[in-house]
């Protein structure tokens, strides 16, 4: 998406409490967000792994975060905490500490931990505006993929190593977004992002990732077409691609192409790649202001993606881009004109049950 994962929630919790938060050891504040074996021993066994993202400053402050992500998700995702713009302060530096504290969350919980994201055209940090060679771009991925996978090596299994490459107007199947590794290293960047993970994670499974593939509209046709012609392209060429991404930001007052959709993700698994819905959520500006009728709408169309991407096999795991409608970047990207609060995730602002959640039971499997 163009628009940005996570604006940070402002707060007004006391002082004292903030500033420990700010100060304490990493293992000390994820005690204070971390619920135990409890939560982990009554979340319910599925068949299809869920997840939710999940930004750290949100985990630290609120403790009915991690007791929800603990007794309802097998996997976790960080929002912008594994983004360049959060590792790489300076050439040369990566500053760990805050992935390193949600992977610890993760490993106290009994959850995985996906990687998101490894290259991105966005979340760039100022100092990459000094990258003006392509010797000096390939030398900069490489460092990064390199340091950044072999550090999560068997912790972090799921990357998405290239996100959104396609453009939101995609004309020709050819087209691919531009960005600073394709000013310098053309297309090429990508194959060599994949290389470069495979070599520092050989069991890691290496994920192609993107947006509004899911309607029937002119525009999203031509932009799975341009998706589909990118995976082809990369197969053909034996680049380590395990799998394909569909992040899934709906929008709620349009139709899921049902069968333009299934028959993309049969391709992918005739191709032998996995697919995964990375990071969905319903932008609901559109739908109708009461409360039961926009989550009903919400749920159904849900269920109509679901029942597409599913129909041709078994999703390899679904995460939606967040838990609970509290820790949304949707009111900030798409707020309602009646102002009225967005309810675009599984559980509502007080992290109440919604049928969104309803559907992604029915859909995972869940066994209890």
């Amino acid at each position: 998406m163009t628009a940005p994962r996570h604006i940070p929630t402002s707060s007004k919790r006391g002082v004292t409490r903030r500033q420990l938060l700010r100060t304490a050891p990493a293992a000390a504040l994820l005690a204070l967000a971390s619920p135990g074996a409890r939560a982990a021993a009554i979340r319910p066994r599925r068949k299809i792994p869920y997840g939710a993202a999940v930004a750290l400053d949100d985990l630290r402050g609120d403790p009915r975060l991690g007791a929800a992500l603990a007794g309802t998700c097998s996997q976790i995702v960080p929002v912008s905490e594994l983004k360049w713009s959060e590792l790489r302060p300076a050439p040369g530096q990566f500053a760990f500490e805050k992935a390193d504290a949600l992977a610890g969350f993760a490993a106290d919980n009994g959850l995985a931990m996906r990687g998101h994201t490894l290259v991105w055209y966005a979340a760039l940090p100022d100092w990459t505006k000094e990258i003006d060679s392509e010797a000096a771009a390939e030398r900069a991925l490489r460092e990064h993929i390199e340091t950044v996978v072999s550090r999560y090596r068997g912790r972090i299994r799921s990357w998405d190593v290239v996100n959104e490459v396609i453009p939101d107007e995609a004309h020709q199947p050819t087209d691919r977004r531009p960005s600073l590794w394709s000013r310098y290293l053309g297309e090429r960047y990508i194959p060599l992002a994949f290389r470069i993970a495979a070599e520092a994670d050989p069991k890691a499974q290496l994920v192609l990732n993107d947006y509004d593939i899911e309607f029937g509209d002119p525009r999203c046709r031509r932009k799975r077409a341009a998706f589909r012609h990118l995976i082809r392209q990369l197969q053909d060429a034996d680049v380590p691609i395990h799998a394909v991404g569909l992040q899934c930001h709906l929008h709620g007052e349009m139709a899921v192409d049902r069968a333009g959709l299934e028959s993309f993700v049969a391709e992918l698994h005739g191709n032998g790649l996995k697919c995964l819905v990375t990071e969905l959520d319903v932008m609901d500006q559109h739908l109708p202001a009461p409360v039961q009728r926009r989550d009903a709408l919400v749920a159904a169309q849900v269920g109509e993606l679901l029942a597409a991407v599913t129909a041709p096999g078994p999703l390899d795991a679904l995460l939606t881009w967040g838990i609970s409608d509290r820790y949304s970047w949707i009111p900030y990207a798409a707020p309602r004109a009646d102002k009225r609060p967005n309810r675009p995730l599984p559980l509502d602002r007080e992290f109440q049950r919604k049928p969104f959640m309803d559907v992604i039971d029915q859909f995972t499997g869940r066994e209890a």
